[in-house]
């Protein structure tokens, strides 16, 4: 039996995509024990997670550096088998090199990388999806197709949304993170305009997206919308998302979800772009975009508090179709 550690502690999409790792090393090697590392937040998404064996939390937040060493030296007690980095920052190039990991995988623009037994390539802008880029670190073990993500949300996940699904309904979680990467209120209000009154409408967020919901909601003239940002976990989120008709998301987090979930998706990209490889990957997905050719567009990989032009184009001018 070998002993895997998977290290992934950005955020929360990263990790979903992250899961595709582990759905691969298992099924090639069932036996293997599979942990799992990430920053502390992000953890509520592996819970009962039914093939990683240990979730190793790390408080960025809370004395980082002390909390790094403690991190380093608690991965080495593990004497694991193999390392898999799929971060590209020095911190968890640190927790590598100092694994006593007898193979050390990871991509060669960690800064630490110098240190690893095996690295690869990690570029960005030419079509390829994350979950391929990641793929390669594991393919010795594999083959050539990477799996598709994928979370478990627990029977209590799917009984707390239950009462959700009376009737036909479709979700949408309109924030982000960055402000460039957010369709604008004024375009959700049209969506929500736009779906038939045969359908509930619900709005997913965090607890600190629940005042943007609300405004949205009331920008919106239909009487179906719930708001229920904060109101959900994350993986009662997914749970919720996983039989709506549709899922209708920006470039961020819940993006990700609907595609662990295999749910349908609809993808809105303002600054940035499916080519950089984050696009929706169920099977009933599509992605809109601006259709004019901006020069300022993408202005960055992962968006930005405020459009750097000043006019937002490549959000306004998205247009909005009847479902």
């Amino acid at each position: 039996m070998k002993k895997f550690l998977i290290i992934q502690t950005a955020y929360i999409g990263d990790v979903i995509l992250a899961t595709s790792i582990v759905e691969k090393l298992h099924k090639a090697l069932p036996d293997s024990q599979i942990d799992f590392l990430l920053r502390k937040g992000n953890e509520s998404l592996l819970e009962n997670h039914p093939i990683i064996n240990e979730i190793i939390i790390w408080n960025k937040h809370n004395k980082k550096y002390d909390s790094l060493k403690r991190i380093t030296k608690q991965v080495h007690q593990h004497k694991y088998d193999v390392v898999i980095n799929l971060q590209r920052f020095a911190s968890s190039g640190l927790i590598t090199a100092f694994s006593g990991a007898k193979l050390k995988i990871g991509f060669a623009k960690n800064p630490l990388s110098f240190s690893f037994n095996q690295k690869f390539p990690h570029k960005i802008g030419d079509g390829t999806h994350e979950i391929e880029r990641n793929h390669q670190l594991i393919k010795a073990f594999t083959d050539n197709t990477p799996a598709m993500p994928k979370l478990y949300p627990s029977n209590n996940d799917y009984l707390t949304v239950e009462t959700y699904k009376k009737e036909k309904y479709v979700c949408m979680a309109p924030t982000s993170v960055w402000f460039t990467k957010q369709l604008p209120k004024e375009k959700w209000a049209e969506l929500i305009n736009s779906i038939s009154d045969n359908y509930q409408i619900y709005l997913l967020g965090s607890p600190a997206d629940a005042a943007a919901c609300d405004e949205i909601k009331t920008l919106g003239k239909n009487n179906k919308v719930v708001n229920l940002a904060g109101k959900l976990s994350l993986l009662e989120s997914a749970a919720l998302m996983q039989t709506a008709q549709m899922n209708y998301v920006n470039d961020s987090a819940p993006l990700h979800i609907a595609s662990a979930m295999n749910a349908s998706t609809t993808a809105f990209f303002c600054s940035t772009i499916p080519a950089f490889g984050f696009g929706p990957l169920a099977k009933n997905a599509k992605t809109i975009e601006v259709t004019e050719k901006l020069n300022c567009r993408p202005c960055g990989l992962h968006g930005k508090i405020e459009c750097p032009e000043g006019h937002f184009k490549c959000g306004h001018d998205i247009t909005i179709k009847k479902p």
